[in-house]
């Protein structure tokens, strides 16, 4: 356990009221303005739990050992803010801005940090510090006096930590899914059983680091150091490796995608079952369920897997052309450079699907009608898919959910994205020449002009 715990419930602390912490404020903020009788806030020592602290301008503060015990600092700017051995146990900072912070030792067990940015925060080890008789701050001497940051239960989703030092912090069973980890630092730092589902590890160090029990399903992990990293009981089916990676000894200690004993043969007979099942409604033959294997390569143009189960399936290089997969659900599958050209893909479930550089020319991805008479339509899911550089010219996409999707450099000209949801998507270098974009949500859109 993090000696944090200890430092934020034994050390003497200030208590200040709602109304003392907003005067403290207001000179701050004139001191951000550099207007007369501003005064940098000084709230080291301080406890301010279970305070609203709310949308407030904190950067640049003190709040050294500070208790933020279930405090509401949501939206709050916290750029550059020394919170070195700080207790946010609970707190909630959800959509903060912590560029640059200091949080050496800091304990963030439980908080909610969904959405915030912690781009190069610091999360190393901190040493313990007290005060002498004038106030001043000094270092504890004993060799226990080590604070390990810890972000033990605490939510990350979809937060920014790139190039973050979290060196030797406990992570344990933290949610970080969809968290942008590019080049943060990881060594030695214990994310036993934590979810790491959709992150974007590229280039980041986890060096030593304990990994044991992490799910790591459509994480993207190229350039990624695994030198001696534990990852016994990992799942790491749908991630995104280097072959380098995957001949590294210690990745086989993970769960990994599986391989049929024999392809031909058994796919064979997992498409008559499936086909049988489809003709009789359901009624006979059986469903294909083919997660989690590795079909990377193969060729199956035409293949009918419509309705399929082919969660976090390995595709990489297939030829998919003019395949039926209308309502399959291929969520967390690795189908970088894929064809799938001129395919029915209807309905289907692309969330946080890899499918970057592949051939989508002329595909179906708008709606499925499920009942002729009533209008109930099944919507293409692409939530947070990755189609960076991927062909996409004059596909269907009418009303398939994009949020969050990346389309960076994917050319959909001539594509049909009526009433299409493209919220928070990334359309940076995207070419949409002859583009349809009628009715369509663009809000939080980047790269997309007018």
């Amino acid at each position: 356990m993090s000696s944090a715990q200890g430092f934020g419930s034994n050390s003497p602390r200030t208590k200040l009221t709602q109304s003392q912490l907003n005067a403290i404020l207001l000179r701050h903020q004139a001191f951000r303005k550099s207007q007369p009788g501003g005064v940098r806030a000084n709230l080291k020592m301080r406890d301010l739990s279970h305070l609203d602290l709310s949308g407030i301008d904190l950067s640049d503060a003190d709040l050294s050992g500070a208790k933020l015990f279930s405090a509401r600092l949501t939206g709050a700017n916290l750029v550059n803010a020394n919170l070195y051995a700080a207790d946010l146990r609970l707190a909630n900072l959800e959509k903060a801005d912590l560029r640059r912070a200091d949080l050496r030792g800091a304990c963030l067990r439980g908080a909610v940090l969904s959405e915030a940015t912690l781009v190069e925060v610091d999360l190393r080890d901190g040493t313990l510090l007290h005060y002498d008789s004038s106030g001043e701050m000094f270092s504890h001497q004993y060799e226990d006096s080590v604070l390990t940051s810890e972000l033990t239960a605490a939510t990350i989703r979809g937060a920014d930590l790139s190039r973050a030092k979290v060196a030797n912090a406990f992570v344990m069973q933290t949610d970080m899914t969809d968290a942008i980890l590019r080049g943060t630092k990881f060594m030695r730092a214990n994310l036993t059983g934590s979810n790491l589902t959709g992150c974007d590890l590229t280039d980041a160090d986890l060096t030593e680091a304990n990994l044991s029990g992490a799910r790591l399903s459509g994480a993207v992990m190229t350039g990624c150091a695994i030198n001696r990293t534990n990852f016994s009981g990992a799942t790491l089916i749908g991630a995104i490796l280097d072959a380098a990676q995957l001949r590294s000894p210690n990745i086989q200690a993970a769960v990994l995608a599986k391989t049929l004993e024999n392809p031909d043969d058994d796919l064979r007979d997992i498409l008559v079952e499936h086909l049988s099942w489809i003709d009789s409604g359901g009624k006979a033959g059986k469903r294909a369920d083919l997660s989690a294997l590795d079909l990377s390569g193969r060729k199956l143009d035409g293949i009918n897997l419509s309705a399929a189960i082919l969660q976090c399936i390995a595709l990489r290089g297939a030829s998919l052309t003019g395949a039926a997969m209308a309502i399959a659900d291929l969520s967390l599958a690795d189908m970088r450079k894929a064809d799938l050209s001129n395919a029915d893909l209807r309905g289907v479930n692309f969330e946080r699907a890899t499918l970057t550089g592949a051939n989508l020319t002329g595909v179906q991805l708008g709606p499925v009608h499920i009942q002729t008479m009533s209008g109930h339509i099944w919507r293409a899911n692409l939530q947070r898919a990755r189609l960076g550089m991927a062909l996409l010219c004059r596909a269907d996409l009418r009303k398939a959910n994009l949020a969050g999707a990346n389309l960076a450099g994917a050319d959909l000209t001539g594509a049909d994205l009526s009433e299409a949801d493209l919220t928070g998507a990334d359309l940076t270098g995207a070419v949409l020449d002859g583009a349809t974009l009628d009715q369509a949500i663009v809000e939080e859109a980047i790269g997309l002009e007018g």
